[in-house]
């Protein structure tokens, strides 16, 4: 039977300003990535997110991100690879002791906006980052679409690795996401979104806007929390799933 996990980006809010409804999408999702307050969150939004995550069952996972509150992470940073290894480890290390102090660990990581565009296509970049994981946890998932630099890395450097097809993302002949400044990069009809997802999961592709087909590995599935009615569309997409006979469970159980 087919077994798939489905994951979202949550605690992206930021003092008092919320983003997404997380206490609904814990009820759905089985993974979270978890801000870690760089593009977004804050120590209190990082203790109830994984507080959320442990009362509905939910694996916990590192969002990392470039420091970039004003542009929620989309802008692009320039940073010596130094600086990236230090970012890094400083949000696996705010979000673990956090995870600890509750009696739980991370299990995976993922990367967010500008810096995981960044990593899918730039091998160099994604090296820099993978190394840096690995010499923090080399037991932590790295969650990372196929056909990307970030995939190839992770492989390279020995890390568990997860693929993840996005939702609701159109995808370019080179399986990456199209840029949110073209048109049709984002979809939001929600039949739309679920009849995507289920085509990616139970035919074993994705395929691009030209109409290019590419079989892959599909682990996960990545709802965004940030987008209006997500909680919904998110509690549709596992409802078809598992109408179609597909088991929704976390990567730790897979």
């Amino acid at each position: 039977m087919t077994t798939v996990d489905i994951n979202c980006d949550l605690g992206e809010g930021f003092g008092p300003y919320r983003m997404g409804d997380d206490a609904a999408l814990m009820k759905v999702i089985t993974s979270a990535n978890i801000a870690c307050g760089f593009h977004a969150g804050d120590p209190g939004i990082m203790v109830n997110t994984v507080q959320l995550a442990m009362e509905n069952g939910v694996d916990i996972g590192a969002h990392v991100g470039f420091a970039d509150l004003q542009g929620f992470g989309r802008r692009v940073l320039n940073l010596e690879p130094a600086e990236l290894k230090a970012m890094t480890w400083y949000q696996l290390g705010a979000l673990q002791g956090i995870a600890q102090a509750a009696g739980r660990r991370l299990q995976h990581v993922t990367f967010h906006g500008a810096l995981g565009n960044m990593c899918f296509a730039d091998a160099d970049l994604a090296a820099t980052l993978m190394a840096a994981i690995k010499a923090f946890d080399a037991g932590l998932t790295v969650i990372a679409p196929p056909m990307t630099e970030m995939e190839k890395a992770a492989e390279q450097a020995g890390l568990p690795v997860k693929r993840v097809v996005f939702a609701d993302r159109a995808y370019d002949d080179r399986g990456l996401l199209v840029s949110r400044k073209l048109p049709g990069a984002v979809i939001h009809d929600p039949e739309a979104v679920i009849q995507r997802v289920l085509g990616m999961v139970q035919d074993g592709a994705i395929t691009s806007q030209s109409g290019k087909r590419m079989p892959l590995a599909i682990d996960s599935v990545l709802v965004h929390g940030d987008t209006p009615g997500s909680a919904s569309l998110a509690s549709l997409v596992r409802e078809r799933l598992q109408h179609a006979g597909v088991q929704v469970r976390p990567l730790s159980q897979r």
